[in-house]
């Protein structure tokens, strides 16, 4: 049995935000801030905060420029967070209706139409709401029958939910919407000068199926892997009130050196022992799409892999244009450079994040 992603889609709201918009509108809050806490800081009270630069961001991650779903507010010295309006209840959430968008393009290029599919899974890091969950909505949106879920596993949540999906067509569904919406920069911390560059928004969608007929990446092997971490963490929840929670972490949170050292070598050493249970060289792997959250990290994963410096072509960055889009990165680099593998040659999807988590799918072209 042959199980394939058939189709993938993208969608991007319609505003972005380049690192010099961002820049200036940090060190225009951090001027302030440090002019209005000027003796406290001065008696050593609390810490100046620090300004940054475009250029220090690119260095840092590789990313230029990102989506939102709204900029206005992000940009806003007195706001620093998107202006979003409340929908109505019987109003199409705002996750709901970018999944809907991306989900339209998947399903157009892998040529189905809601009839054929029973699934939909959301997997994703956001989710907009604790219930009823946004993949019903979405299914009832795009007139889908059988049965839809939401999941988490933060920024593994796409490579996690390709696995759900292969479970579910060995146990008899015929296809699986999967849709990844990324709505973070709702839980950004856009004053810190360490975080407030690294997200974007984004919704990503994927047609899996089993089939002979059409083209496609086959599903070659899943691997799934989670240990437990505090280096990234996001402590919003169902309790929050009940605890008289007065913490600032109900937002993004992580130690970005702490996760770069532990988990670059965890990834690597993932890949590699997949690919030797399955008797694949790391020759053989044509592309190498990595979770789309640092550059100078995935080029050490890969350099790990490949004892050398690994040519840029083959691992895939979009974090130039996306930023890091959590669990959807990955979807859009095997979006984009789709038609570069080519007939029976490998490629590796494989995502990491908070947990820690890493899912890696091993995945071979095929055409009909």
């Amino acid at each position: 049995m042959s199980i394939r992603i058939t189709g993938t889609g993208v969608y991007t709201p319609p505003e972005s935000i380049t690192n010099e918009e961002l820049v200036a509108s940090l060190n225009a809050y951090v001027e302030r801030y440090n002019h209005e806490n000027a003796e406290a800081i001065e008696r050593g009270d609390i810490d100046a905060l620090r300004e940054s630069t475009a250029e220090f961001i690119e260095k840092a991650s590789g990313i230029k420029q990102r989506y939102v779903v709204e900029k206005s507010g992000v940009l806003n010295i007195n706001r620093m967070m998107p202006n979003l309006r409340e929908r109505d209840n019987d109003e199409l959430s705002l996750q709901a209706e970018m999944g809907v968008e991306a989900a339209k393009i998947a399903m157009q290029k892998a040529g189905v139409q809601p009839e054929d599919i029973d699934v939909v899974i959301l997997s994703s890091l956001c989710i907009q709401r604790a219930y009823p969950a946004v993949a019903i909505e979405i299914q009832t949106a795009l007139g889908i029958q059988g049965y839809a879920f939401d999941m988490n596993v933060a920024c593994s949540a796409a490579s996690f939910g390709i696995k759900q999906a292969y479970d579910a067509i060995n146990g008899g569904a015929r296809r699986v919407l999967l849709v990844n919406v990324e709505i973070m920069s709702g839980q950004v911390d856009y004053t810190s000068r360490d975080s407030h560059f690294i997200f974007g928004d984004v919704a990503t969608a994927s047609i899996i199926e089993q089939t002979e007929h059409k083209s496609g990446f086959e599903i070659v092997d899943c691997y799934l892997h989670t240990q437990f971490s505090n280096n990234i963490r996001n402590n919003f929840g169902f309790l929050n009130a009940s605890e008289n929670a007065v913490r600032n972490d109900r937002i993004f949170r992580q130690d970005g050196r702490k996760v770069f050292k532990e988990v670059s070598p965890m990834v690597a050493k993932t890949i590699q022992a997949q690919l030797e249970r399955l008797g694949l060289e790391i020759g053989q792997i044509k592309r190498f799409w990595l979770h789309q959250a640092n550059s100078n990290m995935n080029a050490l994963i890969l350099k790990m892999l490949l004892g050398k410096e690994a040519e840029a072509e083959r691992m895939p960055i979009v974090l130039d244009e996306f930023a890091n889009t959590s669990s959807a990165g990955v979807i859009i680099a095997l979006d984009k450079t789709w038609d570069e593998v080519a007939e029976n040659e490998f490629g590796l999807l494989c995502s990491f994040g908070a947990g820690y988590s890493i899912g890696s799918i091993v995945l071979k072209k095929i055409f009909a």
